[in-house]
């Protein structure tokens, strides 16, 4: 049987948590953030950091974290194909429109839009984000121009907003129009990945074909498993028999996509704010699971604030590995070059057989193959340095690191 569009729950933000507050104004939740941000941001200058910069980490990974990157407010990337409802779903989660928002059957989101709490709503251009001190924004800068006019701030007065950023992302289309962004899209949904508390894809009944472009951004994501949750959208407009197919249809799908032994949580739902009405007709038969699902998904992302404290410890440990690793990497190379004569063809020959290099260096330092980079895009990154000008290992730079983790 079908109907027209029913309530839906409430926002995220509209209900009160009834938390006890201290005499500082803050929860014991978010002073323990706080506490803990600190520790991490001085333990990260003091001992991470260095090492990075010693062997040019950056080239390889990303840039070094600003205190402004470990401090921020927890942050939800939504990713998807064009109208597959991502904006719609923000306007959801935050009981009304933020400004800027453009939503239609159309590739409407063309821009990278950073959903932030503010005292009044107002839109903050690219350009003047990404050299803020105030915003976690200032590595965005080595995009370029083209991204930057692609990307915005935009701030509004909302209480779900006061404990987590919400980005919204253009949708990813398919076919020659992705030749035509003007910057390399996949690396910024990598740098907002490696950032991201959690990490919504977002389908709809309609469009279960992954393009190219989709399928580079879901492969990006390898490294933050953990993170990623699947929604399936606009359910309500799909029979229950057509449903249950939809849903092994998009399993089939992204299991040829995400490489992983593990059933992916997908959520099922349609997402509509209360001002407005589903669009095409609603089957009442799918109402009471949906529901459900809505509600599983809106306890995990209310558990993120909860769990921010603990997830940034464990995105430091993840890179205070990785510059560990990767230290160990640069100094065994530059260890092996010969001192006089022939660094280029010894240089070369270990290039050519880096899988090789890692495990001597895997059997030598007793490190996990599991925290080595790949050795293709280790050597594509490596090929725009000169081995021997590299810094010579240093105990007393990894040491510091080991006593940080």
């Amino acid at each position: 049987m079908a109907t027209k569009g029913k309530g839906k729950e409430p926002a995220m933000g509209a209900t009160g948590t009834g938390v006890n507050v201290g005499s500082d104004g803050l929860t014991a939740e978010e002073r323990l953030y706080q506490e803990t941000v600190h520790q991490l941001q001085k333990t990260y200058s003091k001992k991470i950091k260095p090492l990075e910069q010693a062997y040019s980490f950056e080239g390889f990974h990303s840039a070094p974290l600003t205190p402004q990157d470990i401090g921020s407010k927890p942050m939800i990337l939504l990713l998807g194909q064009y109208s597959t409802g991502k904006t719609t779903f923000v306007e959801y989660l935050l009981g009304e429109s933020y400004p800027g928002a453009h939503v239609g059957i159309e590739p409407t989101t063309d821009r990278f839009v950073a959903i932030m709490n503010g005292p009044e709503p107002k839109v903050i251009p690219g350009h003047a984000a990404a050299v803020s001190g105030d915003l976690p924004f200032t590595g965005l800068s080595k995009f370029g121009t083209k991204f930057l006019s692609r990307f915005q701030v935009a701030q509004l007065n909302n209480p779900l907003l006061s404990n987590l950023t919400l980005i919204d992302t253009p949708g990813i289309l398919s076919g020659s129009k992705q030749i035509q962004r003007g910057y390399d899209f996949i690396s910024v949904i990598n740098w907002f990945a490696e950032r991201s508390d959690l990490i919504l894809l977002l389908f709809d009944g309609y469009k279960l074909d992954i393009s190219d472009e989709f399928k580079g951004a879901i492969q990006s994501l390898r490294g933050h498993e953990d993170k990623v949750r699947i929604v399936l959208n606009k359910c309500d407009q799909i029979s229950q028999q057509q449903l249950m197919r939809v849903y092994g249809a998009l399993m089939w799908s992204l299991g040829k996509v995400i490489p992983t032994p593990e059933v992916n949580r997908v959520y099922l739902g349609s997402f509509w704010p209360k001002y407005k009405t589903p669009v095409g007709t609603v089957f009442e038969d799918n109402l009471e699971l949906l529901s459900s699902e809505q509600r599983d998904l809106l306890r995990d992302l209310r558990s993120i604030p909860k769990n921010a404290a603990i997830r940034r410890v464990n995105e430091i440990v993840k890179r205070s590995r990785q510059a560990r690793v990767h230290a160990h990497i640069i100094g065994h190379l530059r260890s092996e070059l010969p001192s006089m004569f022939g660094k280029s063809k010894k240089a070369k020959a270990m290039l050519d057989d880096l899988p090789g290099e890692f495990k001597k260096i895997q059997t030598k330092y007793n490190l996990p193959p599991g925290d080595f980079p790949n050795p293709e895009a280790f050597k594509h990154d490596l090929e725009a340095y000169k081995i021997a000008e590299f810094n010579k290992f240093s105990q007393r730079l990894v040491s510091n690191a080991d006593e940080a983790l």
